[in-house]
């Protein structure tokens, strides 16, 4: 849903199925177009996906964007291509089922693009590991070798896919990629002998001669130059100005390496993509007897050097044919006429062949090597088409669209059916257009189409176009979908040409040429000579094949039996669409063609589609989700819902107030007949997020005020506080001053830190305030302060036999001077005498009268020494007997025996006995003191 109604107005709704008009073509046309102005390329029929090519760049493609649609419910967010791939994943990871995507339209409508996104929407958002990222690196790559090899310039579309490709994601229990497959169909090998003015032979061909690297052009006998070959200058458009053959070039060959192709693989793929320009450039001239015969040997020569196959055997195979006569094989000259037919014959054959091996050579790199998986496919196939002069490839184009329309919608229907039944609700017929009649006039056996073609291409003797049309005329004539110029009445009649068959299609009126179909046999016979000594053709033209003698299958047999092979793999998934269209033949940003649309909207099948998923309800949703999305429009059930789903819904609708024909409950889903019940359920919806807003703000606002008020009245309350203080600050403490003492106090000592003396006896220090500045001075409360210290250090307890004040006492760790072992004492300074003091005992008393000379009493680690010592210094009165003693110190043990301590440095501070007996001191910063005090 996009917004409000005038909103909708603007840019259309998102989803075809709440159309009131959905049986209107031109309601249809006009919300394309509303939204397609918006830059809104992508709109849903149900969870089908239409999407209009922009022709520019429009920023929804990022890693922002993939991260947006990842893990969301498939409606939650606008149509996008990453919510078709993230909801096909999804269900593939939690049903563990397998599941394809769809991807048809019209060449230049953006299939291959809508199938790189997808793909580039996997890499980034599944998980991988190290080992699986070269899996996801290979299929990402295959793309771009498909592409140069498979993809060429037609007057519609400058990358436009020449194939059909049917791509098998695979993936882990994890739901990581771990290999691939690829099933490609119908190459458009007549692109390879003939383009039209305006168009390209294939990319790979242009690249090569572009970009190639100079030896490798000498040893495949080229030139960088296409004109000079004449595969590639009917066209007259070598050059493309949106093409970059150089930079391609570059990332084909970073891709062949990275999907594992070895240089002889490359070596001998592009040796036979030499060959095909080489066999372009063989020429003819009649000889006596009219028969052709080859007038230039040089390309000969390279043909011989680059297949690997002797001269004599190649002029023999591109001079005569070989037939049967009495179970013997006579070689039968050819004409010029004829001549230039099996050159032709030959290199698109090989082309065919090649590109095939090529397939199967990136299938063996993508090859899954951890069991079994789920998959999802991509089908990127021509969308159905009718050009002035529809060709056989043309046929077997709309052919395929017929059976995938077919499967569209009984798929479609299916699902559709099923979920009904699902749900308890009455299923009601719905008309659409069964096509399998269409389907059957092609491919019966022994009736249909190309049956008929097969038995014309195969029998013995001349088959002639006009004979398979007389064929056509004489078994399928009076079929109701099928018309030639002799069937027709006499108006229809001037519109069909004389080789013209006509078939009606579920889509409309497409008229086929059957000019040089009865020549569509599979020219094996122009290829025996092929696969001697070169591997690549070796092994795409199997010895065995080659020698078989039963009668081979026609190309449309081919094709026929490839694509129910199709049909059978999507029939086994659960299926996903995305149709394409092109907004104008221009490839011009903004411009909306009603006309070529309209038509791409009928051969799309997408009216039939929309009517088959309306299927009488515009709206369903699980009760969850319709319940947490609606229900603040119920007082009931707003904010919160404590009973089931569907009897919340059901109390929501009642209250809203829709009518009995509006709506249907199933088990699990409601169902909403009508689009405008539904747009005025989202207005009013919206509207009530209007109010909620309101009511949210002023809440808010009141929050926030009560806060604001609350801080005002502890301001208040904290200046009344400090008032009494200072007006009570010389009373003893109380609850009066208590609060303004303590504050005093604090800035006093946070200033002090700011302005602490810079010498250690410097007796400077900043003023006071009154509450402190008694502390300080008077010694009956130095009394106070030492009994205080002796109840925080119980160690202290002891010493009470200490007859004077307490100055100083520190923590410190006493080392024997013998053995220098470690004890945990205090150390307590008076106005006369050091004390080391343990528990209740004076260990050793210190008279500072005789602290002079060199005699060591005592070895102490303290960690406050600059407190310490200044303290010691200006109780003892002898501020100048300090010194700092660096290496080492000695002392007198006893009489004639010394002492040392080592100073030295390390990582870790330490104090330990040494091997040579010293005491050694590891400092690693100044933290680390040693304090010793000497006397006489």
């Amino acid at each position: 849903m996009e917004g409000a109604l005038t909103a909708r107005d603007r840019v259309g709704v998102q989803d075809f199925v709440l159309l009131d008009s959905h049986t209107s073509e031109t309601a249809f046309l006009d919300n394309l177009r509303k939204r397609y102005r918006e830059n809104l390329i992508y709109t849903y029929i149900g969870t089908l996906l239409v999407s209009v090519n922009p022709y520019k760049e429009l920023g929804i493609y990022s890693v922002k964007q993939m991260e947006i649609y990842q893990g969301v419910n498939f409606f939650e967010l606008p149509p996008h291509i990453y919510a078709i791939a993230d909801n096909a994943y999804r269900v593939m990871c939690t049903e563990y089922n397998n599941h394809f995507i769809l991807i048809s339209g019209e060449s230049g409508a953006g299939k291959t693009e809508a199938s790189k996104k997808i793909l580039q929407y996997f890499a980034v958002t599944c998980p991988t590991t190290e080992q699986l990222q070269i899996v996801r690196d290979r299929l990402l790559l295959s793309n771009p070798v498909l592409e140069a090899f498979g993809n060429a310039k037609t007057l519609r579309n400058d990358n436009s896919s020449r194939f059909g490709k049917y791509m098998d994601i695979q993936f882990d229990f994890k739901g990581a990629p771990v290999g691939g497959h690829i099933l490609s169909y119908l190459i458009e090998k007549s692109r390879v002998v003939h383009q039209n003015q305006g168009e390209r032979n294939f990319h790979i061909f242009y690249q090569l001669l572009e970009s190639g690297e100079e030896d490798l052009l000498r040893w495949l006998g080229l030139e960088p130059a296409p004109q000079k070959y004449m595969y590639l200058i009917q066209g007259r458009c070598a050059k493309v100005s949106s093409i970059n053959d150089k930079s391609d070039w570059k990332t084909v060959r970073k891709a062949l390496s990275v999907i594992d192709f070895t240089d002889t693989n490359i070596e001998h793929l592009f040796g036979v993509i030499a060959s095909v320009l080489h066999l372009g450039n063989i020429q003819y001239e009649e000889d006596s007897n009219g028969h052709a015969i080859i007038t230039n040997g040089s390309q000969i020569k390279w043909l011989s050097k680059l297949l690997g196959v002797h001269l004599s055997i190649l002029q023999e195979a591109l001079t005569h044919r070989k037939i049967e006569a009495r179970s013997e094989e006579v070689l039968s000259p050819l004409n010029i006429d004829l001549a230039f037919c099996a050159r032709d014959a030959a290199a698109k054959a090989i082309y065919g062949r090649t590109f095939t091996w090529l397939v199967n050579k990136i299938n063996g790199s993508l090859a899954n090597k951890v069991g079994s998986c789920s998959m999802i496919g991509l089908l990127d196939i021509y969308g159905f088409e009718v050009f002035d002069t529809n060709s056989f490839e043309q046929f077997c184009i709309n052919y395929c669209n017929e059976k995938l329309q077919q499967l569209l919608i009984e798929m479609t229907l299916k699902a559709e059916q099923e979920e009904y039944e699902l749900e308890g609700i009455e299923w009601e017929p719905i008309p659409y257009f069964n096509n399998k009649i269409i389907c059957d006039l092609v491919e019966e056996k022994h009736k249909g189409i190309i049956s008929i073609l097969d038995e014309e291409c195969l029998r013995p003797g001349e088959a002639t176009d006009l004979s398979f049309l007389e064929k056509l005329e004489e078994k399928v004539g009076d079929h109701a979908h099928f018309l030639t110029r002799k069937l027709a009445d006499q108006k229809t009649r001037k519109s069909i040409d004389w080789v013209d068959f006509r078939l009606l299609h579920y889509a409309g009126e497409v008229t086929y040429c059957v000019v040089g179909e009865c020549g569509l046999d599979n020219n094996l016979q122009h290829l025996r000579w092929c696969g001697k000594s070169s591997p690549l053709p070796h092994q795409c033209f199997l010895p065995l094949e080659l020698d078989n003698r039963r009668r081979p299958e026609t190309v449309a047999t081919q094709f026929k039996n490839s694509l129910v092979s199709l049909i059978e793999i999507l029939m086994s998934k659960e299926p996903s669409y995305i149709r394409c269209i092109k907004p104008n033949e221009g490839k011009e940003p903004g411009k909306f063609d009603d006309v070529l649309i309209r038509h791409q909207v009928k051969y799309l099948g997408l009216m039939e589609h929309l009517r088959v998923r309306r299927a009488g309800f515009a709206y369903r949703r699980k009760y969850e989700v319709f319940l947490q999305r609606y229900k603040s429009l119920c007082p009931a059930t707003w904010p919160h819902w404590h009973g089931s789903a569907s009897e919340g819904v059901e109390r929501l609708i009642k209250h809203i107030g829709y009518k009995p024909e509006e709506y249907k409950l199933g088990r699990t889903k409601i169902f909403i007949r009508f689009p405008r019940t539904l747009f005025a359920t989202e207005d009013a919806f919206e509207y009530s997020k209007h109010l909620l807003a309101i009511k949210l703000e002023a809440c808010w606002r009141g929050v926030l005020a009560r806060k604001e008020a609350k801080k005002r009245m502890w301001a208040v309350e904290t200046i009344r506080k400090f008032i009494k203080g200072f007006i009570n600050r010389k009373n003893p403490i109380c609850p009066e001053n208590d609060e303004f003492v303590r504050f005093v106090q604090y800035t006093y000592l946070t200033k002090l830190k700011d302005h602490v003396p810079k010498s250690v006896l410097d007796q400077n220090w900043l003023k006071a305030p009154a509450t402190l500045e008694e502390v300080r001075t008077d010694p009956k409360n130095a009394t106070h302060v030492a009994r205080f210290l002796s109840a925080q250090n119980p160690t202290l307890v002891g010493a009470a036999n200490i007859n004077m004040l307490f100055q100083y006492v520190t923590p410190v760790v006493k080392y024997d001077r013998k053995g220098f072992k470690a004890r945990e004492r205090q150390l307590v300074l008076t106005q006369s005498a050091a004390y080391v003091v343990e528990m209740a005992k004076i260990k050793q008393k210190i008279d500072y009268a005789t602290l002079k000379g060199n005699h060591t009493n005592a070895i102490l680690h303290c960690e406050h020494i600059f407190e310490t010592v200044t303290k010691l210094c200006m109780l003892a009165n002898k501020q100048n007997a300090v010194s700092i003693v660096q290496g080492s110190l000695q002392f007198h043990v006893s009489p004639g025996k010394e002492g040392t301590i080592t100073f030295t440095s390390g990582q870790e501070p330490q104090i330990y006995k040494a091997k040579n007996g010293h005491l050694t001191v590891v400092r690693p910063s100044s933290r680390t003191r040693v304090l010793t005090f000497s006397q006489r």
